[in-house]
């Protein structure tokens, strides 16, 4: 195996430990819906480090400490095994997060954290224990920095659903700023619901809680949010829309529905689709009021009701989602975009 002969002798087969060590948190996570993992911390060894190296991008930019993938290589399994050390003496400290703003479009820009080397080691580590747990509790509107679960996926399975079922209207909604308001009391309680192992949590607050360091130097420690960036986050913003969103969705909103409701999410971005106006519009009545419960709030100006209808093309309706735009079309039509998803009448 090529990363044995990488890391010298003595790590054969390692990756695989881990993976059984996965597939039985997943088993477990199945078979009882209910149950609290205990003992994770001690998952956070140098073999789990191995593979998490492994699976990091080399090619990213480094951390505060300008360190780089390729620096660090350089005394690798010395640099684990320290890792590994502060970890189990309960000496590891969070590094301070590199916050960079990339473009956005329209002139606009959006922030972006970027932990160190060894941060994003255990970081990754520990969200492989998190996904081994919660991609068997996520539902199947849940679609965003999942296994094999893409936006392709997503914009294949809301057209199927479109076409195929009675939808007749569709709220769109958008999060302002989304990862930069996660309450971190909330977040934590999620992921108490699962996760019954002291050590491990106060790992997962010692991230939310480290500080961010700006071009200007300023050092600001956040009260709320989770850097985007960060390896953590994604998994961190899944749970916690999994709760505030899916579930009530799921268990709230649709039973009480008069008709059809669907949701398809992908990470923050979400769109609803229903069947009757009524219903569609006290989903839309009542999201701000369950987002804001968690600290979120939608944007008014892109949260709207939209009329879909492949009844009433001539209102000439549309919507985005995911970079595509969703319009009922005339099966005459040839030509089409190829950011555009067409529905034909059957």
């Amino acid at each position: 195996m090529y990363f044995a002969k990488e890391t010298l002798a003595g790590h054969v087969g390692l990756d695989k430990l881990m993976q059984t060590s996965l597939r039985g948190i997943r088993q477990k996570a199945k078979q009882n819906k209910n149950h609290r993992f205990q003992n994770l911390y001690r998952l956070l060894n140098e073999e789990t480090l191995i593979e998490a190296w492994r699976k990091i991008n080399k090619n990213a930019s480094a951390g505060i400490d300008k360190i780089t993938a390729k620096e660090f290589k350089l005394n690798l399994r010395e640099n684990i095994q320290e890792i590994t050390s502060s970890l189990k003496d309960k000496r590891y400290r969070a590094k301070l997060v590199r916050r960079v703003n990339i473009p956005k479009g329209n002139d606009k820009t959006r922030p972006l954290g970027i932990p160190t080397i060894s941060d994003k080691l255990v970081q990754r580590a520990v969200a492989q224990i998190l996904e081994a747990i919660y991609e068997e509790d996520f539902l199947n509107c849940s679609y965003g920095y999942r296994p094999n679960i893409g936006a392709q996926q997503a914009i294949k399975d809301l057209t199927k659903e479109l076409q195929f079922n009675k939808y007749s209207y569709i709220v769109e909604a958008d999060i302002k700023g989304f990862f930069d308001n996660i309450n971190h009391e909330w977040l934590i309680k999620m992921i108490e619901e699962r996760v019954h192992d002291s050590a491990l949590i106060r790992l997962i607050t010692k991230w939310l809680k480290a500080g961010v360091i700006d071009g200007s130097h300023l050092v600001i420690h956040p009260a709320i949010g989770t850097p985007q960036g960060g390896i953590i986050s994604p998994i961190l913003a899944n749970i916690y829309l999994h709760f505030a969103l899916d579930l009530w969705f799921e268990k709230i909103v649709k039973p009480r529905c008069k008709g059809e409701a669907y949701l398809c999410r992908y990470a923050d971005d979400f769109v609803c689709a229903f069947r009757y106006k009524k219903d569609a519009e006290k989903f839309y009545e009542t999201l701000g009021y369950r987002l804001g419960k968690f600290g979120l709030e939608l944007s008014k100006e892109k949260t709207n009701i939209i009329r879909f209808s492949r009844f009433r093309k001539e209102e000439n309706t549309h919507f985005d989602f995911l970079g595509f735009e969703f319009r009922w079309g005339c099966p005459a039509r040839e030509k089409i975009s190829s950011r555009e998803v067409l529905l034909r009448r059957n």
